[in-house]
């Protein structure tokens, strides 16, 4: 028998069983509990959200972006979307093919019709006719480097009332750092905060999603920043949850502005674009 604490109420068995989350005979391991608790705890971020969407119309559209084996989105609609009788659907977008037709089999076979895979990068879904023109919530866990602002840019698009985004392995900022530290910015005492490589990295890392979070905002959304779980289980936790809520834009986007010009990043404007 699976061990109950770690399984939530309506959890599919046979759903763990094929993410490998669960042995097959229904253990779990420390790498699997680790896994499931992580997509647990955001499920509990995830589904307010969800109701929220529910309190304003039926039928909800979430597009999970860099979706790997689709974990969250058939949790999630393991855990929710399935009791929706309307035309609520869960879309995962992946770049790997091989990856796409699994989680595409294993759907038909649980018959959550409710899903769709499409073989994508983010940046190719934003204008991809296979996708609807706006959407409810939008996803990005752990979307690598540029990804996750592919990902921003496909919410902002979309119109999304939900953004979700769990941030991971962010070099561009880092690099840019980098580059400049030597130039007229080596004068600035600011420098110092990069001057070490591993410096460099953590803290091209924070403002990155520093920036992120100011970008969202002046896009009129609020923003909550938060740990998915505790450090003890990944570096990579930082949770970022925006929500449209047509806020003033004008100190969030000077702020941003004035961010870059401080630490030599301007020529990384278009990618934190404060208007579409």
């Amino acid at each position: 028998m699976p061990e109950k604490h770690a399984i939530k109420p309506g959890q599919s068995i046979e759903l763990l069983k094929e993410l490998h989350i669960l042995t097959r005979d229904g253990k779990l391991n420390q790498d699997s509990k680790r896994k499931l608790k992580q997509v647990n705890h955001l499920f509990q971020f995830i589904e307010p959200l969800l109701k929220e969407v529910l309190l304003d119309h039926a039928g909800i559209t979430l597009v999970d972006h860099g979706a790997g084996k689709s974990y969250l989105g058939f949790i999630l609609y393991d855990l929710f979307f399935k009791y929706q009788d309307d035309n609520s659907h869960v879309y995962g977008i992946e770049t790997r093919e091989e990856l796409v037709e699994k989680s595409r089999t294993l759907a038909k076979r649980l018959q959550f019709s409710g899903m769709s895979f499409l073989n994508l990068s983010v940046a190719e879904s934003i204008n991809a006719d296979t996708l609807p023109a706006t959407v409810d919530i939008v996803t990005a866990l752990h979307a690598c480097n540029t990804a996750t602002d592919d990902a921003i840019l496909f919410a902002l698009k979309k119109k999304a009332r939900y953004i979700v985004l769990v941030p991971c392995c962010q070099a561009e900022v880092a690099t840019v750092l980098r580059k400049n530290k030597t130039t007229s910015f080596a004068f600035n005492s600011l420098t110092e905060l990069w001057r070490h490589p591993l410096h460099t990295r953590e803290f091209g890392s924070l403002v990155t999603n520093v920036l992120r979070c100011l970008q969202l905002e002046a896009h009129g959304y609020q923003v909550n920043v938060t740990e998915l779980v505790g450090w003890e289980h990944s570096m990579k936790n930082e949770l970022i949850i925006a929500s449209y809520k047509d806020l003033p834009r004008r100190r969030p986007s000077e702020r941003l502005n004035e961010l870059l010009h401080s630490l030599g990043l301007t020529e990384m404007s278009n990618r934190f674009f404060t208007s579409l």
